[in-house]
């Protein structure tokens, strides 16, 4: 889910006429397995509140249009299920998930919530809204989801022990390199 936030940006306009049609226009463009990822993460999301979910979107969304025009968040995260499989049922031969695209995190729950409680660059709001989503959807879908608020906060900038503490539970998590490198810009240089 993180990385269709990362597709509203401040010029998603130019690209869609509608928040759907960013999504519909990203999923077309994706192989099967992101697809199936985006589904599990939105399908996950639904057994939040929507006032959470609309939380989360906003942290880690550089733009994503009024909850108006959207529905709020429980609908708006049913409608990004909704354009996953309808983008699957175009698939001949889609695959279920496998390896570490089936884990849940559990095993780093506490380390999770210990990063998200740490952030005090994030308003209260959100890390409530994390802790939520890591405790009630899977460590996992909110880690990667604190790295897009990370990347999406104002006036940021990261020690290079937290930067290694993120990198640590990256790994645990079976991230690839470049995961947790999306906020390695914000790490304070030392003179």
């Amino acid at each position: 889910m993180s990385w269709v936030m990362g597709f509203f940006h401040q010029d998603w306009t130019l690209d869609a006429d509608s928040a759907a049609d960013v999504v519909a226009g990203l999923l077309a463009g994706s192989v099967d397995e992101e697809a199936v990822a985006v589904r599990r993460d939105a399908q996950v999301l639904c057994s939040l509140p929507s006032s959470t979910l609309e939380v989360l979107w906003d942290a880690g969304a550089e733009y994503i249009p009024a909850w108006s025009f959207l529905g709020g968040g429980a609908e708006w995260t049913r409608t990004v299920v909704a354009l996953c499989d309808a983008r699957l049922a175009a698939s001949a031969d889609v695959h279920p998930l496998s390896g570490a695209d089936t884990e849940d995190g559990l095993t780093c729950l506490d380390a999770v919530v210990a990063e998200i409680e740490d952030a005090r660059f994030l308003e209260g709001e959100v890390r409530t809204a994390l802790t939520d989503c890591a405790r009630r959807c899977t460590p996992d879908l909110a880690f990667r989801m604190l790295l897009s608020a990370i990347r999406t906060a104002p006036d940021v900038s990261l020690s290079a022990e937290r930067y290694a503490r993120l990198e640590v539970i990256g790994s645990a998590l079976q991230y690839g390199e470049f995961l947790v490198d999306c906020v390695s810009h914000l790490v304070e240089q030392q003179n």
